[in-house]
């Protein structure tokens, strides 16, 4: 059966200077999202999608250019709205994240909530999930907030309590059941990638 793959993008150019939705990947992110798309090669993509973020276009392009597909972009598969904070430095940012995730139905500083955003995520992915009806896989490229957010949906646990990804640059990905969205596959790394997935 088909499945839809989920895939935070790799590591990016942090730049203060430029807003974060813009940063694009960095050479590494670059590389990894190729040995990404190397692993594809042994499985049928029907349609590739990503967020509205340069980092999620990146990644989804050089696995569309190798498949010679195009890809799609949705503004709902976004991380949450963080715009009220602007770009924060480490590690003031990650107890800021702490506080989003153990905090859901709280604005963290005025960043949009952790339950509305689930919210947003989950129906996108659904609706990305019963477009595609072709006979391949769907893969997804987003976020690690996102693949977090949607994972606490798909394990059923609140937010906070589900499994997270285990690579710090990002790069990791599940597999999810494209009909059921039913988990089939707890976050492995890029490096970790084996297709075709069962």
């Amino acid at each position: 059966m088909a499945a839809l793959i989920f895939l935070t993008h790799p590591e990016v150019v942090i730049d203060p200077q430029v807003p974060v939705p813009r940063w694009p990947l960095n050479d590494t992110g670059r590389r990894r999202m190729s040995r990404f798309a190397d692993a594809l090669a042994g499985t049928h993509i029907s349609s590739i999608h990503a967020s509205t973020e340069q980092k999620a276009m990146d990644g989804a392009a050089i696995v569309a250019e190798r498949f010679g597909l195009p890809y799609r972009t949705h503004e709902d598969v976004g991380e949450n709205d963080r715009s009220a904070t602007g770009y924060i430095a480490p590690p003031e940012f990650w107890e800021v994240v702490d506080a989003f995730f153990a905090n859901p139905h709280e604005s963290i500083r005025g960043w949009e909530r952790a339950i509305d955003a689930q919210s947003r995520i989950v129906k996108a992915v659904s609706r990305i999930a019963a477009e595609d009806d072709g006979p391949g896989n769907t893969l997804v490229v987003a976020h690690g907030g996102v693949g977090c957010l949607l994972m606490a949906h798909l394990q059923q646990v609140e937010i906070g309590r589900e499994s997270r990804p285990r690579h710090s640059g990002g790069g990791c990905f599940i597999v999810v059941d494209r009909e059921t969205l039913s988990l089939r596959q707890d976050w492995r790394t890029i490096e970790e990638a084996v297709f075709p997935v069962s």
